[in-house]
C-alpha cells in the first residue's frame, strides 16, 4: 500500500519484551491525567490491565481504583485481565515470600482485593456510578458511553486526593467530547494539562503489532502468511467504507458536521455487546407488534429487510437479513416466512423501479392492509428520515452494535440545493448505499403510519438551512 511503502515486510529484530512500545511507553507514563487515542484491538486496554495492578498493589497506594467501559461486561473483561495479571505477579512475588493477591478474600466478578488491602472494582457505565468515590479511574471505551462528557465531569474531581485518570477510546465521531478533549490537548494549550498518547494501526505494525499477534493465532490461521502492508489492507478492506477505516483504526474522527445522524445520536441507542437481541421471526412469540421495512436492490446495492418490534414507545430491532446479488425469488421467500408470524401488523416497501413488481406481489398475497408500497423521491425520503431522527434523538429505538450499521447510519448527509431543495446523499461502499438506514426508516413508517405528504415536511426544508 502507499502508506507501508518505506516499510519494510517484516522487522530485521525484534526485541523479545512482553510488550510492545507503544504499550510500555503508556505504562510508564505515571501523568495525573492521560489520555490514549488509539487503534482498534492493538492491546492497550490489556497493557492498561497490567499497569493498574502493579499500581495498586505497591504499599503506598492510598486508594481503590475504579474501571468503567461502554457497559458493564466490557467492565468485567478488563477486570478479568487485571485477575490474570494479578495472578501472574503473585506467583512471582511467593519466591520471594510476599503476595500480590489478598488469599483470605475472595474474588468476585465486580471486584479484586490485593494484599494490600487495595481494590480494582469495576463499574457500570452510568456516570452516576463514579459519584462519591476517590482513585484511580480507568474510562475504557470512553466515546461509546452514552454521555462521555458527564462521566467526564463526575469522575475526574475523584482523584483530588491521589491516583491516575486514564481514558482509553476510538473515536465516534468529530463532535463526541473524547475528541474536543483530544483537540483541547493538541492544539488548545492544553489547560487540563493531558499527557496524550496516539497509536494507529500503522503505529502499531510499526512497531511489531503483526509479529505479536501471529505469535498467538493458530498455525492455520491465514494471517499467518501476511506481510504489514497484507494486514493493512486487510482490515482496511473489512470495514464498512473509509471513513470508518480511519476512524476505528487511523484515529482521524468522522466528521459529523454534514452527517443527517451524527454519532453522538447513533451510539446512546445501541445495544449494550451482551444483549442477545435477535429473533427467529416466524416462531417469535410476542404480545407486542411487529413491523418491517424493505429497501429493494438486486446488483449493485443491498437489499435490507428490518424489523422493529414496538415495546410501549420504543422500537426494538429483532430481525436484519441483507441480500446482494440475490434473485428476488429468493428475497421473497424471506420476507414471506417472516409474514407467518400474525403478529408482523404492516410492511413498508421501497417500491422504486426495481421494487414495483416486488410490492405489488407482496400486496397480492397478504393485502394492503399489512403491506404498503413507497416511490423515493426527494419528498418522501424527507418524510422517512425526520421521524426516524426523532426517535434517535429520544432515544426511542435499540440497534444492534455493528460498525457496518453504524456507519451506514452516520453516511446519510442532508444537502441543500441552489433552488431549495432538501437532498439526502450517500456514497456507495462496499456494504450498500445507506440500505440499512431506509429500511429502518420504512420500517418506523410502517409502524408510525406516517403520511408521506410532503407539504406535512416543508417546515423542516426551511429550518434544515439554519442547522
Amino acid at each position: 500500500t502507499q502508506q507501508f511503502a518505506l516499510i519494510s515486510p517484516r522487522p530485521k529484530a525484534m526485541k523479545n519484551n512482553f510488550f510492545l512500545p507503544y504499550q510500555e511507553r503508556w505504562i510508564r507514563d505515571t501523568s495525573q491525567i492521560k489520555i490514549m487515542e488509539k487503534s482498534r484491538q492493538i492491546g492497550i486496554s490489556w497493557a492498561s490491565a497490567y499497569a493498574l495492578v502493579r499500581r495498586q498493589s505497591q504499599q503506598s497506594t492510598r486508594t481503590d481504583a475504579w474501571v468503567s467501559s461502554r457497559d458493564e461486561a466490557q467492565a468485567r473483561l478488563f477486570l478479568e485481565d487485571c485477575k490474570s495479571f494479578a495472578k501472574i505477579l503473585n506467583e512471582a512475588a511467593a519466591a520471594t515470600g510476599s503476595n500480590i493477591l489478598d488469599v483470605n478474600n475472595p474474588r468476585s466478578s465486580l471486584s479484586l482485593t490485593l494484599a494490600n488491602g487495595k481494590r480494582i472494582h469495576c463499574l457500570s457505565s452510568n456516570p452516576d456510578a463514579q459519584a462519591g468515590k476517590r482513585g484511580t479511574r480507568v474510562l475504557d471505551e470512553f466515546a461509546l458511553n452514552n454521555d462521555p462528557q458527564q462521566l467526564y465531569t463526575i469522575a475526574s474531581p475523584g482523584i483530588t486526593w491521589g491516583g491516575q485518570l486514564e481514558i482509553i477510546s476510538t473515536h465516534r465521531g468529530s463532535e463526541n467530547f473524547f475528541n474536543k478533549l483530544i483537540e483541547e490537548a493538541r492544539h488548545g494549550e492544553n489547560p487540563k494539562n493531558i499527557s496524550l498518547h496516539r497509536v494507529t494501526l500503522q503505529d502499531a505494525l510499526e512497531q511489531g503489532f503483526l509479529e505479536r499477534l501471529q505469535s498467538k493465532l493458530p498455525a492455520e490461521d491465514p494471517r499467518q502468511e501476511m506481510d504489514r502492508g497484507d494486514y493493512f489492507n486487510f482490515i482496511k478492506d473489512s470495514c464498512p467504507d473509509q471513513d470508518a477505516f480511519e476512524q476505528e483504526y487511523m484515529c482521524k474522527p468522522a466528521c459529523d458536521q454534514n452527517a443527517f445522524l451524527p454519532y453522538p445520536l447513533i451510539v446512546p441507542c445501541e445495544y449494550s455487546v451482551e444483549t442477545q437481541w435477535q429473533r427467529d421471526i416466524p416462531n417469535y412469540r410476542t404480545n407486542n407488534p411487529l413491523y418491517i421495512g424493505v429497501d429493494i436492490a438486486r446488483t449493485n446495492d443491498l437489499t435490507v429487510i428490518y424489523v422493529v418490534e414496538k415495546i410501549e414507545d420504543t422500537f426494538y430491532t429483532r430481525h436484519i437479513q441483507t441480500f446482494q446479488n440475490a434473485p428476488f425469488s429468493q428475497q421473497r421467500e424471506a420476507l414471506y416466512a417472516l409474514l407467518t408470524n400474525p403478529q408482523v401488523i404492516k410492511v413498508s416497501i421501497d417500491q422504486s423501479g426495481l421494487g414495483r413488481q416486488f410490492t405489488e406481489e407482496a400486496i397480492q398475497q397478504f393485502g394492503q392492509t399489512r403491506i404498503s408500497g413507497v416511490n423515493f423521491t426527494s419528498s418522501t425520503k424527507e418524510a422517512l428520515a425526520y421521524p426516524l431522527k426523532h426517535v434517535f434523538e429520544q432515544r426511542r429505538i435499540r440497534i444492534p452494535d455493528s460498525d457496518i450499521l453504524r456507519a451506514d447510519l452516520h453516511s446519510v448527509k442532508k444537502e441543500i440545493s441552489q433552488s431549495g431543495t432538501l437532498r439526502f446523499t450517500s456514497s456507495r461502499g462496499p456494504d450498500g448505499h445507506a440500505d440499512h438506514f431506509w429500511a429502518i426508516s420504512l420500517a418506523l413508517n410502517a409502524a408510525l403510519s406516517q403520511s408521506l405528504s410532503p407539504s406535512h415536511y416543508e417546515p423542516l426544508i426551511r429550518n434544515s438551512r439554519l442547522n
